[in-house]
């Protein structure tokens, strides 16, 4: 394992006992959200490093019953979050790295990555790979339930203008890796980029 895998199970390991109670009212964010996947009933939708769940109860609700929900992470105490929530009833999770998933090519409608951006090794070949088990014309969310400056602001930084999240940094990355951004939202109360699979 990458000395940054190693890093994101410390991160994430040391704070999975208490993420969910302390970010509690993040969940309509994340509802409008996947609300702007535009999944349909039957969709097949991959949570890219799931975390705890908090997509997989609302992406369940857009695809319905014969959807396929899938949540993918890299640090075991974050899926055992997810089940003790009750969360893996909504959707299939897998211990697996966003950089060499366990999914057939072009076998997904779309992406939903939570605060996904930030903590991969390679931006641009991690989301080359999600581009690969996306069908062209599928989507691909990346979301953080705050904006950039609302998160610095929490993290005691500034907000800085190598930062990959801003639009000029992650348009022409999305670009490069396959994708095409078709939408941006950067508020105190959300992070939404749209985008679409090339095909």
């Amino acid at each position: 394992m990458s000395d940054d895998h190693t890093r994101v199970q410390e991160f994430f390991g040391a704070r999975a006992a208490d993420w969910d109670r302390k970010f509690a009212g993040d969940d309509p964010a994340y509802a409008a959200a996947v609300a702007g996947l535009g999944l349909r009933e039957g969709d097949r939708v991959l949570d890219a490093g799931c975390g705890t769940g908090r997509a997989l109860t609302p992406l369940r609700a857009a695809v319905g019953p014969s959807g396929v929900v899938v949540g993918v992470d890299l640090t075991p105490a974050m899926l055992e979050a997810a089940v003790r929530a009750g969360r893996d009833r909504d959707g299939r999770l897998l211990l697996a790295d966003v950089a060499a998933l366990p999914l057939r090519s072009q076998s997904l409608d779309a992406v939903f990555g939570a605060g996904l951006v930030s903590h991969l090794p390679q931006p641009a070949e991690n989301l080359r790979e999600l581009a690969r088990v996306v069908r062209p014309g599928g989507t691909l969310a990346l979301f953080h339930p705050i904006g950039r400056a609302a998160l610095a602001a929490r993290q005691g930084r500034r907000v800085t203008p190598d930062d990959l999240r801003t639009e000029p940094n992650l348009r022409p990355l999305l670009a490069g890796s396959g994708w095409h951004m078709t939408s941006y939202v950067d508020e105190d109360d959300r992070f939404l980029a749209l985008a679409v699979r090339e095909g």
